[in-house]
């Protein structure tokens, strides 16, 4: 049985618009985009939303950008955006859709199929998203590829080979040097570049600090073994109370070793960044 249809299948089955309407108010049918239907039992699954969505696409259609990024794992490491991105060839009719936004491209896409949505390869995702954002926001999302998304970094490489003359390649060819599938989220991948940015030493991702049996205790999201230094980024759920207790035994055991530890916020990263830099030049010397 179909999970989607559009507006014309349904009068084609013998409903009036009428009906059709009625059923929508009635929420026996919702509406995710104008001219397509879905079963309520979907109406709040984004990849049924989203195959519901290619009924009103031409066929060469494919997901793009944050929304490729998504379906292929990694949109957490990607910029938020509340837009569906579709990318359509070069001279094709662009459907006005509320909610998407539709690229061009004079490249030829072979399509990779994602829950059942042909979407552009992971690493051509993204170098797109990599070379359109801005600076910070674009080693997390090849750090992140590299992680969930199947690709590596030759990859990487190869894609922005086809990407020479596109706007932001020279921002990405750097990048891809830095990108390093051991990054966590989204943040530790930001804290990574702010630290190198700062002529610091290149840290290590996801150290792990064994006890004098030899098991590995904890790991840090970055740090400098041979000077035990760790840095650490403290999200929101840092303040919850339990974690907050976890976290103090954590840093107590640590320090015993004899590990220097820093740990930074949103407004270090996002608003001071120059201080954590400042912070870590002191604890490395």
């Amino acid at each position: 049985m179909a999970e989607a249809w559009r507006y014309r299948d349904l009068r084609e089955s013998g409903l009036s618009e009428g009906q059709i309407r009625w059923r929508a108010d009635d929420r026996q049918l919702a509406r995710p985009f104008h001219g397509v239907y879905l079963a309520p039992s979907n109406a709040h699954d984004d990849v049924a939303r989203l195959r519901a969505l290619f009924l009103r696409l031409p066929p060469e259609a494919v997901a793009c950008r944050q929304t490729a990024a998504r379906l292929h794992g990694f949109g957490e490491f990607a910029p938020l955006s509340p837009q569906v991105h579709i990318l359509v060839p070069a001279g094709l009719a662009r459907p006005q859709v509320r909610g998407v936004k539709i690229y061009d491209t004079v490249r030829p896409v072979e399509p990779v199929m994602v829950h059942g949505i042909p979407c552009v390869p992971a690493a051509r995702c993204a170098v797109d998203l990599a070379r359109t954002s801005r600076r910070l926001d674009a080693l997390p999302v090849l750090d992140g590829a590299l992680r969930l998304g199947g690709c590596t970094t030759d990859d990487l490489a190869a894609e922005v080979a086809l990407h020479q003359r596109l706007r932001g390649v020279c921002q990405v060819r750097e990048l891809v040097s830095l990108a390093d599938p051991g990054a966590q989220c989204r943040q530790e991948s930001q804290m990574r570049l702010v630290i190198i940015d700062g002529q610091l030493p290149r840290p290590e991702l996801q150290v792990a600090v064994v006890d004098e049996y030899g098991n590995v205790r904890y790991y840090l999201d970055l740090g400098w073994r041979r000077r035990r230094v760790g840095a650490e980024y403290d999200g929101v759920s840092h303040l919850d109370r339990v974690v907050a207790r976890r976290d103090r035994e954590r840093h107590n055991w640590l320090v015993a070793q004899g590990w220097r530890m820093r740990y930074f916020t949103d407004v270090d990263l996002y608003r001071r960044p120059q201080h954590l830099v400042t912070v870590l030049r002191g604890a490395l010397t």
